[in-house]
């Protein structure tokens, strides 16, 4: 039977049934009724006619077609079924590190918000899928994955070496609930790695030198948004991403209340945050300049993102602040040391630091029934800032409870 040309592949029209236009040695088209060609490569294995698909036309062009056909004319050749390579090759590839932890990752979507998810899967890709991504997860050893964090730990990137085994752990058990893997090997490494010294975000706690950095950021002369930005987040002290990425329509700016989404919240849950009248002031301020967008803080490049996540820490060194003395993070550290050194009940300050509780059913109760004791302590926080700062009378926060 003469062998198949480009030219009569091309002349192949689609009929009311499929046919076949063979070529050779097994090779041929399956040219169906919607106008379809599909190769196919049929074969004998232990008495048994089998096929194996190798892909369509024009995708697959006679000369590969032909390249595929005497690879399997190899295998079958030698005993290899090479419909049954092809499946354990696919079964292979489906269950590798990258594979298991891209769908791992798309489910933590439902409770963790998209910042995170971020950052999450920024580590995997940076760190774990150049190495050990390809690998078959059930096939990881531990002195393989150990690899991988020592070049994390080669760059002097200890603690995230331990973040990144943290991760992996969790992509592991991941595995091992849904039957692709049987150990954790991650959990091996606990005493493997470097220990680091665990730091607190740089934070400015000392009622004297808050009261001078509050001055400063008074004075800061950069942009009006960032400099707004720098006004709030001592009042509110949210996460510095829950801040930059505020939306004009969370806010109730006549009930003085801030609702941040379960999505854009770490633990996954909506967050209240009580607003001081120092916090709405500047909220109507920030109206002015940015109420016709989407977010509260636009990016200077486009109104269709928020600022930049260096923004504020930036704007802080401009101020003489090292990284070292004061972050964006650290207003949170400035507020929960000196509110429970005001003697606030810490499951409070706990609550308004939106701080984890496992307990769920306390978690939700406490949410329920502290709100009200949250409002005044975000007014008493402010006051007390107007006071260091030296905009209003001299009082502890401890009598406005």
């Amino acid at each position: 039977m003469p062998a198949l040309s480009e030219a009569k592949i091309r002349a192949s029209r689609p009929k009311e049934r499929a046919y076949k236009v063979f070529d050779e040695r097994g090779l041929f088209l399956l040219v169906t009724p919607t106008g379809g060609r599909l190769w196919r490569f049929r074969y004998r294995l232990g008495g048994v006619e089998k096929l194996l698909t190798l892909g369509a036309y024009p995708d697959v062009p006679l000369k590969r077609a032909r390249e595929k056909r005497e690879d399997a004319r190899k295998l079958v050749a030698d005993g290899i079924d090479p419909s049954a390579k092809r499946q354990a090759e696919r079964a292979t590839q489906v269950e590798t590190f990258e594979a298991i932890a891209k769908e791992w990752l798309e489910l933590q979507r439902k409770s963790l918000a998209a910042e995170t998810i971020g950052i999450l899967g920024a580590r995997l890709k940076s760190f774990l899928y150049p190495y050990v991504g390809s690998r078959p997860i059930a096939s990881i050893t531990a002195q393989e994955f150990l690899g991988a964090l020592r070049r994390i730990e080669a760059r002097g990137k200890h603690e995230t070496a331990h973040r990144v085994r943290s991760l992996a752990r969790r992509v592991f058990r991941y595995a091992v609930a849904t039957g692709r893997a049987q150990h954790d090997v991650a959990a091996d490494l606990k005493d493997a790695l470097a220990p680091v010294k665990s730091r607190n975000f740089a934070s400015v706690t000392e009622p004297a030198r808050v009261g001078e950095l509050l001055r400063a950021i008074d004075g800061y002369s950069g942009q009006p948004i960032t400099a707004l930005a720098l006004k709030l987040a001592p009042l509110v002290f949210v996460r510095p991403g829950e801040l930059r990425g505020a939306e004009w329509s969370e806010f109730d700016l006549e009930g003085a209340e801030w609702r941040i989404p379960a999505a854009r919240m770490k633990m996954g849950e909506q967050h209240i945050v009580p607003l001081s009248r120092q916090a709405v002031a500047i909220l109507r301020e920030l109206h002015i300049l940015t109420g016709s967008g989407r977010y509260v803080f636009p990016s200077l490049l486009s109104a269709e993102r928020p600022m930049s996540d260096n923004t504020i820490n930036a704007a802080l060194r401009r101020l003489g602040y090292g990284s070292d003395e004061q972050t964006g993070h650290g207003f949170r550290s400035m507020a929960s040391t000196l509110l429970n050194e005001q003697g606030f009940p810490p499951d409070v300050i706990e609550l308004q630091l939106a701080h984890f509780e496992r307990n769920k059913v306390r978690a939700a109760y406490n949410r329920a029934q502290r709100l009200d004791e949250r409002r005044k302590m975000m007014q008493a926080w402010a006051d007390y800032l107007g006071m260091l700062r030296g905009t209003s009378s001299g009082f502890s926060l401890s009598s406005r409870q």
